[in-house]
């Protein structure tokens, strides 16, 4: 018996449904079944997967199929009987997906939002039979989300009756129309709604059977009697009405054994408990049956399932895919239109120039020249092609003269000749001159910052002389055709930076010039990712939190590269599967004997990956050439950034290209906002205007920022890592900077060492073949990018553009058939130019080795250039560079204490916020010093700190907090923006009034902040009564002024606490100042450095210290006490368990603000028990490393031993009576109890000695280091602190 699932959910009925697309699709294929229907809930979201998935499965079925038809014309006799049974064989293992929906029909309109009752309509099973039916379904659903949308997407019957050819509809579950009827008594109203169907579907139109009997505990009962009920009815409907009658299954899971995970999928959704006996509950019948499945329950109705075929043999094949449909472009009727080039050229005329080459020689066959014409749309297409074409030329040349000035090269004019001509004949200069426009409108309407371009495009002068990109790839040997390959057919891709501000301004630019029902976002899937699944399973399981958050942090963010597979080399990936197999306390706990935690990791494993929500792309967004419902079906997905539904596609980016439509990216960098910034800041404190754009690239200044590793705050060359290699490499030209963006990544990181010694000619720059020093020369003989690897493939070896980038392309993915083709031609070409085959094989062996790390020199250039802009505004204007990365980060702690670090390096101060000086970000005062803005305080918004502004520029300083009452609006800036300035320090420079007297009760028990306000607000009442009298010269009523009661000083502790609480971090002092040297110098690592070292893999002794700033006890499911310490130190935090006798050794710790220092250890977990089992080294069983505490002691307690000496070094030649007496004057300032020891060393003879000051012991302050770190800068001394 054939049967064919026909009402399926997939995982993107979100919440609803857990089966996997491909899952589906390979289990109907395992049971001989060749199509399924996939009728997700009220969207599309996973059809375009389906097909795919589909048309993957049938691949090489289809080859055959293509093979045999070919041997069949040829054949006779009995070859061909046997062929042809054969192929009828193999066209049945074709797999045949239908497209569909499960909709829900609003049971009046789906305008109709008023009553919660049609808040889901009626359930109807949609099918496409055919394309037309397809698109209805693309404008059905999108409909349902766009306007339809109340509690979820829901069309009606008049968009049925508009949208209905080309379906199949059935009635769907107990939810449909019909089966709602039926169960309230109306027989005569299911019998009308059949009729309705029946009147617009005709025969296309089913009613569905269901028959879900369980035996499984916890499984519906109910469901089964209604369906008994209903079916009894729908039989005899189906034979009064003529209807036939189809049996599904309602499909949510894929095996029978998924059903208790989907019972706690089901609770995800609804918010329930799995022990809540008043919840949603399926029957646990919900899974892809086999056809033998469904004829058992079905046995006595064979039909049923019989008919299924029926519609499946209705369902025509058709594809999805398409090439891509490219928007208009508005051009000026003035230059030309289509009717006018219709009139002026010929069919013979565009055949000539779209298949011949820039220089009009024909390269193509008659057959592949035909070809190209049709793939490009056919004459028809081709006028408007050529339009475009020409207008985008136009532009061109006009902006080549403005970049070029007015006499060209030869080499400028044939490149953008070429790339014009490439442009054209691959169907694509509308979407550059669409690309250019929006890029226009961002600079010269919107005022928005665009960056110089990313990846390939910047290889593109075209692009250069739009002002798509800004950096000429001419002068660094940038490649168009690692962008645009002529001999491959496949999308540009231009990604564009905006300032992160401007970006929503240029979507709704486009939005608005395009049409809001042409343009639309991407859709996201967010998935139940490792962690979070087996949280969501915890929690429906009531699984004591703390259990969960415990054996969530035995996840590994990556496993070790010891598990790696011994063939392949590849690392497990860390999923719930693998963790239960890798990591030893997973292990047990799923073995183990309680069986709500072993059920718990169990379902979880079998809903990880499933779709748990949608989300809005961050960059991708889609112009459409016409309404988007025509070509691909929309939703609705509330964007985070802007909190507001916006239009997405429910093709996701990997597949929504596929169909046709144009994906471009906006992406915001916030780099660009903080030049913006920095620039803004220059302006006020300066008064210049300074062009970003045209700063020498030759800035000595520059160059010594970048030589001396001081990039914190640049773009893209901050890592520490990067600051060592920096310092050792001594940049001195921008291409310097090119190549390492490119180098300082995995693998061609280890080229680096080599690329430094060349550059500071330690090492010789040699060259296989003297030629290649026209493309190494840059990079001192060492290849670094693809495009020199494609440059040097024509150079030596003589290949075409397009080979070039085949080439490219094949080593970096590995693609041996392509190498093992390309490599004669290379050799052969090379000794057709007079090279040597053996050196030529050396240098293909080593881009083989190297091109799979090369590097896009595009894209590096591009990046590079903003890198340079950022450091030239931090070596010449370094308080407003700052100011603005401050502002710009102000909302992420890590990135503010950063950079306050760093300011405090620079020696530049950074004032706390000051209610006369302060606006609202961060600024620079005429005095040079860092301003904190008021938008950094925590509780102040932007009303309040633009009423404190606006007063302020109008009316001059506030002079006192009465003066401050007396005149800001109260009702912007409210009490809690009040305290928070006051807490803050803002109101610091008033002498009448400190920080703590502001939360102090003065003799009326009144807080003083409260007694400011009012007599703030009545103070302005009658003010405004005084003015608005009729008898305006009458005095004003002198109001007494509130008390400034008597209160105790808070501890500096308590203050610097509560700026941290408000500001976010410690910014007039730090309360671990007094230890920092001590900290810095005494400790083995930081807080920061924990994480990875409690990962490095070996037994490792630390020594940390700070102040505790975070405290937790509780009762371990064993019923012993335990406590928690969060360490914090300059660098961040830490958490410390005390578990077991460390809980009873060390437990008198666990007070907040404590200063300690812990000595311990990293070691293998229980390596400290006497009975420590021995692991099997043999095995694959994953280490698990744990901290071990051994002591804890106050910090000021063992300050003094942390620091036992410190060695200054002195080069001979460096001493001097004034470097003496500056040393001498230093150590006699400084007297304390560390043991100082001198190193004279001798650099001519490689000699040095260390001599210990009887005379001189000193204290290791902080301001000793500081004056130590100064002549180490000035290279007069190096220092080593217990060294």
């Amino acid at each position: 018996m054939k049967f064919t699932h026909l009402h399926v959910h997939s995982h993107y009925s979100i919440l609803d449904g857990m089966s996997k697309v491909p899952d589906l699709v390979d289990k109907c294929m395992h049971n001989g079944m060749r199509s399924m229907a996939l009728t997700d809930h009220g969207s599309m979201f996973g059809i375009k997967e389906f097909v795919d998935y589909a048309d993957k499965v049938n691949k090489k079925t289809k080859e055959k199929i293509g093979e045999l038809e070919a041997k069949l014309k040829l054949a006779d006799g009995s070859e061909k009987v046997a062929l042809e049974t054969e192929l009828t064989e193999l066209k049945e293992r074709i797999f045949k997906p239908i497209i569909g929906v499960e909709a829900y029909c609003a049971h009046n309109s789906l305008l109709d939002k008023s009553s919660k009752e049609d808040s889901s309509g009626y359930h109807l099973v949609l099918l496409a039979k055919n394309k037309t039916g397809y698109d209805n379904l693309c404008k059905l659903v999108s409909t349902a989300w766009i306007d339809g949308y109340y509690y979820r997407p829901r069309i009606d019957k008049a968009l049925l009756e508009k949208y209905h050819e080309g379906l199949i509809v059935s009635s769907a579950c107990l939810g449909g129309e019909v089966p709602q009827h039926i169960m309230r008594g109306d027989i005569k109203a299911a019998e009308a709604s059949i009729q309705w169907y029946k009147n617009l579907f005709g025969d296309d139109f089913y009613l569905e059977m269901q028959r879900h009997q369980t035996d499984k505990p916890g499984g519906d009962q109910q469901t089964y009697q209604k369906q008994k009920e209903v079916n009894k009815v729908l039989v005899e409907l189906a034979q009064k009405t003529n209807t036939k009658l189809i049996a599904t299954n309602d499909v949510h899971f894929v095996d029978e054994e998924h059903g208790e995970a989907h019972d706690r999928l089901i609770c995800l959704n609804t918010g329930k408990d799995l022990d809540d006996e008043n919840r949603m509950r399926y029957t646990k019948q919900e899974w892809l049956k086999s056809p033998e499945e469904m004829a058992a329950i079905f046995v006595d109705m064979p039909e049923v399932l019989k008919n299924t075929q029926d519609i499946v043999n209705k369902v025509e094949v058709f594809s999805l895919n398409s090439d891509p449909i490219m928007p208009k472009f508005d051009i000026p009727s003035e230059f030309g239109t289509e009717e006018s080039y219709r009139t002026k050229y010929t069919n013979e005329d565009l055949f000539n120039e779209f298949t011949h080459n820039e220089k009009g020689e024909v390269i193509l066959s008659q057959a592949e020249a035909e070809k190209k014409i049709a793939k490009l749309g056919g004459y028809d297409k081709l006028y408007r092609i050529k339009l475009e074409a020409d207008y985008l030329a136009k532009l061109t040349w006009e902006g080549a003269h403005k970049r070029y000035g007015e006499n060209l090269t030869e080499e400028q004019t044939e490149r953008i000749l070429f790339e014009l001509h490439v442009m054209k004949t691959m169907g694509f200069p509308g979407y550059f001159l669409i690309v250019q426009d929006y890029i226009r409108a961002a600079r010269e309407e919107l005022g928005v910052w665009v960056g110089p371009g990313r990846g390939s495009a910047a290889g593109s002068v075209v692009a250069y002389c739009l002002r798509i990109t800004d950096i000429d790839p001419l002068k660094y040997d940038l490649l168009f055709e690692r962008f645009l390959n002529p001999d491959r057919i496949s999308m540009p891709d231009i990604d564009v930076d905006f300032d992160d501000d401007g970006r929503g301004a240029v979507i709704d630019w486009v939005t608005q010039k395009y049409g809001k029902e042409k343009v639309a976002h991407i859709i996201t899937y967010g998935t139940m990712a490792t962690k979070s699944s087996i949280k969501d399973v915890g929690r429906v399981q009531k699984v004591p939190l703390a259990t969960v958050n415990e054996l969530v942090k035995f996840i590994p963010d990556k496993f070790s590269d010891q598990l790696a597979d011994k063939v392949t080399g590849k690392v497990p990936e860390v999923n719930i599967k693998n963790c239960l197999k890798y990591v030893p306390e997973l292990k047990q706990a799923v073995e183990g004997d309680n069986a709500n935690i072993s059920s718990m990791l169990r379902y979880a494993e079998e809903l990880e990956n499933t779709v748990r929500q949608v989300g809005v792309h961050a960059c991708g967004m889609i112009i459409g050439a016409d309404d988007l419902t025509k070509f691909v079906p929309l939703a609705t997905v509330k964007d985070r950034a802007t909190d507001e539904d916006v239009l997405v596609t429910q093709y996701d980016g990997h597949l929504v290209e596929s169909v046709g439509l144009i994906k471009m990216d906006f992406l915001g960098l916030k780099t660009l906002s903080i030049l913006k910034e920095a620039l803004n800041n220059i302006k006020k404190s300066h008064g210049i205007d300074i062009d970003i754009d045209a700063i020498p690239m030759d800035d000595k200044k520059t160059y010594q920022l970048y030589a001396e590793g001081k990039t914190i705050g640049t773009f893209q060359f901050e890592s520490p890592g990067m600051q060592k290699y920096l310092r050792e490499l001594k940049p001195t030209v921008f291409e310097d900077l090119i190549a390492m963006n490119a180098l300082y990544r995995p693998g061609p990181m280890d080229y680096i060492p080599q690329f430094i010694a060349r550059k500071q000619k330690r090492e010789a720059i040699t060259y296989d073949i003297p030629v290649m020093e026209t493309y190494l020369k840059e990079t001192y003989g060492i290849t670094v990018y693809q495009e020199q690897v494609m440059l040097l493939s024509r150079l030596l070896g003589g290949f075409t553009r397009g080979e070039s980038d085949a080439l490219r392309k094949a080593m970096g993915k590995k693609i041996r058939a392509v190498l093992d083709e390309l490599k004669p031609k290379f050799i052969a070409g090379g000794q057709k130019n007079g090279h040597d085959p053996e050196i030529l094989d050396k240098i293909w062996t080593d881009w083989e080795k190297f091109a799979s790390y090369a590097f896009n020199k595009s894209h590096a250039t591009c990046y590079s250039w903003i890198s340079y802009q950022t450091a030239y505004l931090k070596a010449h204007y370094p308080a407003e560079f700052m100011a603005a990365n401050l502002t710009r980060n102000r909302d992420s702690i890590t990135d503010i204490t950063k950079f306050m670090d760093e300011c405090k390096a620079m020696k530049l101060s950074v004032k706390g916020p000051d209610i006369n000086e302060s606006e609202l970000n961060f600024t620079v005062n005429k005095a040079g010093d860092i301003r904190f803005g008021l938008g950094g305080i925590k509780g102040v918004g932007e009303g309040a700190v633009e009423a404190i502004i606006q007063e302020r520029t109008a009316n001059g300083h506030y002079t006192s907090i009465y003066n401050f009452v007396e005149r800001v609006n109260l009702s912007a800036c409210n009490r809690k923006a009040i305290e928070s300035l006051a807490l803050a320090g803002a109101f610091d420079n008033f002498e009448e009034i400190n920080r703590e007297h502001f939360l102090a009760n003065n003799s009326k028990g009144e807080q003083t902040i409260d007694a400011l306000i009012r007599y703030g607000n009545r103070y302005q009442q009658d003010q405004a009564l005084t003015q608005n009298s009729l008898f305006g010269d009458m005095e004003n009523i002198e109001i007494s002024k509130p008390e400034i009661p008597n209160v105790l000083e808070w501890s500096s502790l308590e203050r610097l606490n509560k700026e941290k609480e408000l500001i976010g971090i410690y910014l007039s002092s730090h309360p671990l100042d007094r230890y920092r040297v001590a900290l810095e110098y005494g400790c083995s690592t930081h807080m920061a450095d924990m994480p990875e070292l409690k990962t490095s893999g070996r037994p490792t002794p630390f020594t940390v210290g700070g102040m505790i700033v975070g405290v937790r006890e509780g009762i371990t499911k064993n019923n012993r006490p335990y406590g928690i310490l969060t360490l914090e130190d300059y660098s961040g935090q830490y958490e410390f368990p005390l578990f077991g006798k460390d809980y009873v050794e060390f437990g008198k710790f666990l007070k907040k603000d404590l200063f300690i220092l812990i000595r311990g250890k990293i070691q293998e977990r229980g390596a400290d028990w006497k009975k420590y089992p021995q692991k099997d080294e043999s095995t694959n069983t994953l280490k698990e490393w744990e901290v071990k505490i051994t002591s804890i002691d106050m910090l000021e307690d063992a300050y003094e031993s942390l620091i036992q000496k410190i060695t200054i070094t002195l080069p001979l030649s460096h001493i001097n009576p004034m470097n003496n007496n500056d040393l001498l004057s230093l150590f006699e300032e400084n007297p304390g109890k560390t043991d100082l020891y001198l190193q004279i060393t001798d650099v001519e003879a490689s000699a040095a000695v260390t001599l210990r000051s009887k005379k001189y012991k000193v204290e290791v302050s902080s301001a000793f280091i500081d004056r130590l770190k100064e002549l180490e800068a000035e290279e007069i001394v190096d220092f080593k602190v217990n060294g």
